[in-house]
């Protein structure tokens, strides 16, 4: 009888030390709140914290400065919808089935702020288009969303509004706050059309004259004007995210809300936007969590969109979605060595909705990078590179006219003129950051280009891809001739 009363008490204390959850250990009273901010079109290193000082950004400064910031954050892909899409599901682009531009995001496909919903969370989206609902300005597209169901974000949150005018985005978040139900804690994005073209922030504008161009494009007065023009959208979103910020403090919520600021993808830029370059691809990725993240930090690892969804709902308490393939950056808030990816891979797809007549709106590419190398496959390599957003622009027209009469540097024409790319190109990203030198079939780089290709090969196959892979079958050798009869061997 006593064996059988030890045996119970040990029962009962084995129950007692059972390891809980994240949500069952976070205390009952403790709220989180999660506050996303979303720039559109937005490069790194273009803000001032990020070391880019010809333009003045105190209010995301201010974030950084209370926060986290990741230096190497890439999107998975050098577009809009591609990225957001994955930046809401924690899934390769690829494996979401999201390549088309004018896709809506499928309805197998989960959504984190759906997990926080239903976990208990009253969740928005508002301010610009969240582009995962396809595309209505195409009449036959519209018909067969109707029919067939396929705008589903609607029932994804409780709250959607769709507007880009400035106000409006400031008076959706108000709205919003205004109705989360007392004792929940909110899920809310708020996307900005800055610094997305068309231009138009004159008086945030600096002069064109006194800012610093990067190092690979020609520095031309047009070209000054309008990449004056484009730091001015983002000095004028900084005025924006600063507004939001003060309300949020107003209300008494900024020390229980974690704040995201992140871009979509990179810049409608020369090279940026729409290739797979650093300057399409690196944005700005900014947390701030009071009480769990130190101020002013610096990560420097490479981190994935796919990293944004599991990384809020671990900070919220629960799990990672099942098919997530991001990684939580949750241990990189106290942890500045954390490497949450030796290798990052990111896609090129359909852009808008146009017919494939040039690489604007057609081109097919993948990518995949470590920490020092990049690996670039041009699946299109021949054809040219022709501008995301810009293509009409007074400053391209004038460089694509200075082509046709010699009078640019080889050095411009070969990047951003030559009849055809390459169809692999292979970067050490630490000693060439702008990504100029293509190491592609340097000897001395063999082993580190079949490395990367063996990987990338490894992705496309595990995500199902539809574009050749980078390694073909190796072509089959001829057979012996057969000696005919009698013959001496």
């Amino acid at each position: 009888m006593k064996s059988i009363s030890i045996f119970v008490a040990l029962f009962v204390f084995s129950l007692s030390v059972v390891p809980t959850s994240n949500a069952q250990t976070r205390k009952k009273t403790e709220t989180v709140n999660i506050l996303l901010l979303v720039s559109d079109d937005h490069s790194a290193p273009f803000l001032s914290c990020y070391g880019y000082q010809d333009i003045k950004t105190p209010n995301i400064d201010r974030l950084a400065s209370e926060g986290l910031l990741f230096k190497n954050a890439f999107t998975t892909a050098p577009q809009c919808v591609l990225s957001r899409a994955a930046l809401m599901t924690g899934r390769s682009t690829l494996d979401i089935r999201m390549t088309r531009f004018s896709a809506p995001l499928p309805a197998d496909a989960v959504s984190f702020p759906e997990l926080l919903r239903k976990a208990g969370y009253y969740t928005g989206i508002c301010g610009r288009n969240f582009h995962l609902n396809g595309n209505r300005g195409v009449k036959e597209s519209a018909d067969v969303y109707d029919e067939y169901g396929l705008e589903t974000f609607a029932k994804r949150v409780d709250f959607l509004k769709v507007n880009a005018v400035r106000d409006s985005i400031f008076g959706q978040y108000s709205t919003f706050l205004d109705r989360v139900p007392k004792g929940k804690s909110f899920f809310l994005q708020v996307g900005y059309s800055d610094p997305h073209r068309i231009f138009d922030a004159k008086e945030f504008e600096p002069d064109p004259t006194k800012i610093t161009l990067p190092q690979t494009w020609p520095d031309t007065k047009l070209v000054r004007e309008d990449f004056a023009a484009y730091l001015g959208e983002i000095q004028r979103l900084d005025a924006e995210v600063g507004r939001i910020l003060d309300d949020l403090k107003r209300r008494g919520l900024d020390k229980n809300t974690i704040v995201v600021f992140i871009g979509d993808n990179g810049g409608a830029l020369l090279r940026g936007k729409g290739t797979l370059y650093r300057a399409g691809l690196n944005v700005p990725l900014i947390i701030r969590y009071p009480e769990h993240i130190a101020s002013a930090q610096i990560n420097s690892s490479i981190v994935s969109g796919e990293d944004l969804a599991p990384t809020l709902l671990e900070v919220a308490g629960l799990p990672r979605g099942k098919d997530m393939t991001g990684v939580s950056l949750v241990p990189a808030f106290r942890d500045n060595k954390f490497e949450p990816h030796q290798y990052v891979y990111a896609v090129r797809g359909a852009h808008g909705s146009g017919l494939p007549t040039n690489t604007a709106h057609f081109d097919l590419g993948r990518t995949i990078f470590d920490k020092q190398f990049k690996l670039v496959y041009n699946a299109m390599w021949q054809l040219p590179y022709y501008p995301v957003d810009f293509g009409s622009q007074p400053f391209w027209l004038d460089l694509t006219q200075q082509h046709v009469e010699g009078k640019l540097s080889k050095e411009a024409d070969r990047l951003f003129f030559s009849e055809r790319r390459s169809m692999f190109e292979l970067f050490d990203t630490q000693n060439d950051p702008d990504e100029t030198r293509n190491l592609s079939g340097d000897p001395a780089f063999k082993d580190i280009e079949h490395r990367l290709k063996a990987k990338l090969q490894e992705w496309m196959i595990l995500n199902e891809d539809y574009v050749p892979l980078p390694i073909p079958p190796q072509p089959a050798q001829a057979a012996p001739p057969v000696a005919a009869a009698g013959a001496k061997p």
